[in-house]
């Protein structure tokens, strides 16, 4: 399996190291044949090439069976009037990758429930998934520009979806919900939105092909509510672009930090091996405030590397041991600084990291 790493910048390069060390400790506890590469993106590419995804890593990525993304962008790369930005390099990997449903699983590990900053009762058996959309929505949409008007600077940002986008992103969240508890929760914002309307429109002829699945309809308003009130009501939650981008960073607090949520993008494309090709990331940012001092939390991109083996590989055994690793370090009460509580052992990147491998290797 050819595996594409792209470390990107802040606490990308570090926490990518430790989802290689997992992977490689998979490789020789399964057997698994792993081959490893690596190419710049983001802002280090930027500084060394004057683009943020160059041709080489596109080729990289396109070859791959799967790639692995850490993080992108920083204060450095962060003019609001610049052309060229880090995060273009996301979302045209995504793009040229046909990438276009996003999951991010939510899980709450019982050894966390003090350190999220909702009351544990609340917490306690939550076990979602959003699948978010993510290729098209307003961050595609054209025009999308600063312009000079009658009334001084404006700018307009162009919300579209066909019905193609809609149905296929909701035939992928049906039949996950189908392999979970069977039932499906989209989030829309119908009331007010076009775009909305027609998503609600195509998600109830989609569901007619799934009648095993309790559905329904929510406000992304009330949902942001509901997420925080009564969180363990959802399985599977289906959205758009941004709406997903917004709950799903929400979400990360029900687990206690955005250091714990992986995400796995995914379309219909299949890899050498015959699996979907997707791309992996922890859903954290670069985080450059912290990034080189070894208090970056690698279990997101860790979870990642399991989301990796469970659907561009079809591995689910290595997947779930990689995932039993780190709940058994959480377990046996070592933190990194993001989720540390009252008398547990704090540690660093680069030793949680060999935590889960030395689990992983017993």
């Amino acid at each position: 399996m050819r595996i594409l790493i792209l470390p990107g910048d802040g606490i990308g390069p570090e926490v990518m190291q430790e989802a290689k060390r997992v992977l490689e400790a998979c490789a020789a506890r399964f057997r698994l044949d792993f081959s490893f590469s690596e190419a710049i993106v983001g802002g280090a590419a930027i500084d060394a090439l004057q683009t943020p995804l160059p041709s080489g890593t596109l080729h990289q990525a396109l070859a791959a069976d799967a790639v692995l993304l850490g993080a992108v962008g920083g204060p450095k790369w962060d003019d609001p009037l610049a052309a060229v930005r880090p995060e273009q390099a996301v979302l045209a990997l995504r793009k040229e990758l046909r990438l276009f449903a996003n999951l991010r699983p939510v899980r709450v590990f019982p050894e966390l429930l003090e350190a999220a900053p909702l009351r544990p009762e609340l917490l306690r058996g939550v076990d979602l998934v959003v699948v978010r959309e993510l290729t098209g929505g307003i961050y595609f949409g054209k025009p999308s520009e600063r312009r000079q008007g009658a009334d001084g600077r404006e700018a307009v940002d162009t919300l579209l979806y066909t019905e193609l986008e809609i149905a296929r992103l909701m035939r992928n969240a049906f039949e996950l919900a189908r392999q979970r508890r069977k039932k499906l929760t989209s989030v829309d914002k119908a009331n007010i939105l076009s775009s909305s309307r027609l998503w609600r429109e195509v998600a109830h002829e989609v569901r007619r092909d799934y009648p095993d699945v309790a559905y329904e309809d929510v406000l992304v308003d009330a949902m942001a509510m509901h997420l925080l009130r009564r969180p363990r009501d959802f399985d599977v939650i289906a959205t758009e672009n941004l709406f997903g981008d917004i709950l799903t960073d929400e979400a990360s607090m029900l687990a206690g930090s955005m250091g714990l949520l992986p995400s796995a993008s995914i379309g219909t494309e299949r890899n050498s091996l015959g699996c979907l090709r997707g791309m992996y990331e922890p859903i954290h940012g670069s985080a450059p405030d912290i990034a080189g001092h070894d208090r970056a939390n690698p279990l997101a991109a860790i979870l990642s590397a399991a989301l990796l083996l469970r659907h561009s590989y079809t591995h689910p055994e290595a997947a779930e041991a990689i995932e039993g690793a780190v709940a058994g370090v959480l377990a046996d009460g070592y933190r990194t600084v993001d989720i540390a509580q009252p008398g547990m052992r704090t540690v660093g990147c680069g030793e949680m990291g060999a935590l889960v491998t030395q689990r992983l290797a017993r």
